[in-house]
């Protein structure tokens, strides 16, 4: 796992021995950031299940204004952690460890992108997404990027689904708010 782009580009991140935590596949993620690549520089951008950071760090090194990661596992925001230490620059980023309801329940901020890349077993992500159109909690013009492994079905108030992407067994999800084109 590799940072692709930007000040950072290169940097191999800390990850999880053994498969109990699925990082985003290198070929999916630099998908995304293909897709985000014009958002990311001066955005505000929230990882809710942020794992080791490797979404988060991206747009960091991509030149985000700030990143908030959060994570409901000691062990991961551990890793986080230790991979936040190694980047050399501004700390414009904040770590919470909690759940996901909590922390998306408790935000004060609007951000430009959100990051929802729940354990695939878990639909949690859903009820992340409703938060986030209920608390309208994305800016004019954010998106919320959801991953998972099959295709979104059904409806979200408060949010529009703007685009899916399929890569093997991922499926990306990308969010609006409910009106934007």
């Amino acid at each position: 796992m590799r940072i692709i782009s930007g000040k950072y580009r290169g940097l191999k991140l800390n990850r999880f021995e053994g498969s109990s935590v699925r990082p985003t596949a290198d070929r999916v993620k630099e998908s995304l950031f293909n897709i985000l690549s014009f958002r990311i520089a001066g955005a505000v951008v929230a990882d809710v299940f942020c794992g080791s950071g490797n979404l988060g760090i991206e747009c960091l090194s991509r030149g985000a204004a700030a990143v908030h990661f959060n994570d409901i596992s000691t062990q991961s925001v551990k890793l986080l952690k230790s991979n936040l230490s190694r980047l050399k620059g501004p700390d414009n980023y904040t770590v919470t460890t909690g759940d996901y309801s909590a922390f998306l329940l408790s935000a004060k901020t609007r951000y430009d992108i959100i990051f929802i890349d729940p354990p695939y077993a878990d639909d949690c992500g859903i009820h992340a997404l409703e938060l986030i159109g209920s608390r309208r909690l994305l800016n004019p013009g954010g998106v919320a990027v959801y991953e998972r492994d099959r295709p979104f079905t059904g409806h979200i108030t408060g949010l529009t689904v703007a685009d899916e992407r399929k890569y093997g067994k991922t499926c990306l999800t990308f969010f609006q708010c409910e009106g934007e084109d």
